[in-house]
C-alpha cells in the first residue's frame, strides 16, 4: 500500500483532537516538568544554613557572648532557644527544634583571660548525616576563627590553643546513611503502595461497570468508603510489618523507642494516604488518569517531604509548602521513634496534624463521591 501523508495527517489530528478533550492529562503534561524544575532546582541542594540551635551558657562574661556572636554571624547557626540545664538542651533537640546545641562552661571567660585553654561542648542532632556534616565542619570553621582572633588580641599571654571544641553527635553517632535513609523510605514506600491501590479502587468500579450494582443497594456513601478503606488498611498494615522487619534483621536498623508507638502512628498515616487515594479515585474518570495524578502527588512528596534533602536546606517557601504534607510529619515520627527514641509527648504535634489530615482528607473524599453513573 502506497505511502499516504494525508492519511497520516489525520491521524496526527485525531490524537490532538482526543488529548484537548482530556483537561486532566493536558494540566498534566504542562505542569509536571514545570514543577520538577522548581523542585529540583529549589530543593535538590545538600547547602544546609541557618541551624536552628540551642545555647546553654553557664558563663557570664563578654568572651561567651563574643563567642555566640560569632557562631550567629557565621550564618551557618540560628540561635533560637535558651537553655538553663542539660534536659532542656536534650529536650530541644529530641523534639527537632534545634539540630545542634552549644555549652559554654562557667569558667570559660575566665580561661580565656588567663591563657588556659577554654572547653566548648557542641551536641549534634545525627539523625540526619548531612546536616550534622555541616554542624561540624562549620562550628569547626567558627572555632578555628575564633581562635585565631583571640592568639591576635592583646591578652598579654601566648596561647598555643585557645579553644577546645569537644563534638558530640547523637542519636546515629556513626552517621549511617542507612540508618537516616531507611526510617524514611518506610514512610516514602507506604504512602506510594496504599496511595497507588487505592486510587484505583472506585474508578476500577466505573470501568467494569460494577458501580451499577453498587449504586441499587442501599449502602451509603460513609459505608461505601469505610468498606473500600478497610481492607487497604489491613494490607498497609501487614507492609509496615514487613517494613520494620526488614530494616531491624536485614538493615540492622535498631529502633530506639516504642514499636506499639510507631504502629499507632503507622495506622493515622494510613488513613491520610488512603484518604488521598480515594480522592484521586472520585475525581479520575479513568484507571489512567488515576495513575497519572497519583505520579503527580507522589513525586512532591518524596521530593519535599525531607526523605531525600534536608527541610533546612530549601527555602522558606518551600518549607512552609512542606508542612502541609502528611509525609512530612510522618517521617519525623519515623526518625523520632526509630532513631531518636522519643516518646509521645515530644510527638503529640504530629499527632495532632496527622489526625487533622486524616478527618479532613477522609471527609473531603466522603463528599466529592457521587452515587451515580456519569
Amino acid at each position: 500500500m502506497k505511502f499516504n501523508i494525508k492519511r497520516v495527517i489525520a491521524v496526527i489530528r485525531k490524537e490532538f483532537f482526543q488529548i484537548r478533550r482530556d483537561k486532566r492529562t493536558i494540566a498534566i503534561i504542562l505542569l509536571m516538568p514545570i514543577m520538577q524544575l522548581f523542585m529540583f532546582g529549589y530543593v535538590a541542594s545538600t547547602s544546609v544554613d541557618h541551624i536552628s540551635t540551642v545555647v546553654f551558657n553557664n558563663d557570664i562574661g563578654t568572651e561567651s557572648r563574643d563567642l555566640l556572636e560569632s557562631f550567629t554571624n557565621s550564618q551557618y547557626f540560628d540561635i533560637n532557644y535558651s537553655a538553663y540545664s542539660m534536659d532542656e538542651v536534650q529536650m530541644y533537640v529530641d523534639d527537632g527544634y534545634a539540630k545542634a546545641g552549644i555549652i559554654i562552661p562557667p569558667e570559660y571567660s575566665e580561661n580565656i583571660k588567663s591563657g588556659e585553654t577554654a572547653q566548648v561542648q557542641l551536641i549534634v542532632d545525627g539523625s540526619d548525616p548531612t546536616t550534622a556534616q555541616t554542624i561540624l565542619s562549620s562550628a569547626g570553621g567558627v572555632i578555628q576563627s575564633k581562635s585565631v582572633k583571640i592568639v591576635t588580641e592583646n591578652y598579654g599571654v601566648i596561647m598555643p590553643q585557645p579553644l577546645d571544641l569537644r563534638s558530640r553527635v547523637w542519636y546515629n553517632p556513626e552517621m549511617s546513611s542507612v540508618n537516616f535513609n531507611v526510617p524514611g523510605l518506610i514512610g516514602v514506600i507506604l504512602q506510594t503502595v496504599t496511595l497507588m491501590l487505592t486510587s484505583f479502587s472506585i474508578v476500577r468500579e466505573r470501568e467494569k461497570g460494577t458501580m451499577e450494582q453498587l449504586i441499587v443497594t442501599p449502602i451509603s456513601k460513609m459505608e461505601l468508603m469505610v468498606g473500600k478503606i478497610i481492607p487497604y488498611v489491613i494490607i498497609g498494615f501487614v507492609d509496615i510489618i514487613l517494613a520494620i522487619g526488614l530494616s531491624v534483621f536485614w538493615f540492622k536498623v535498631p529502633i530506639a523507642g516504642s514499636i506499639t508507638l510507631l504502629l499507632f502512628f503507622s495506622i493515622i498515616f494510613l488513613f491520610c494516604a488512603l484518604g488521598i487515594g480515594l480522592v484521586i479515585s472520585t475525581v479520575s474518570r479513568s484507571q489512567l488518569q488515576a495513575m497519572q495524578l497519583s505520579m503527580f502527588l507522589i513525586m512532591p512528596n518524596i521530593l519535599l517531604s525531607g526523605y531525600m534533602f534536608p527541610v533546612e536546606a530549601m527555602p522558606r517557601s518551600i518549607q512552609g509548602i512542606s508542612q502541609f504534607l502528611p509525609l512530612t510529619h510522618f517521617i519525623k515520627v519515623l526518625r523520632g521513634i526509630i532513631l531518636k527514641g522519643v516518646g509521645f509527648s515530644s510527638l503529640k504535634n504530629e499527632f495532632l496534624i496527622l489526625s487533622l489530615f486524616a478527618i479532613a482528607i477522609l471527609s473531603f473524599a466522603t463528599f466529592k463521591f457521587e452515587k451515580k453513573v456519569d
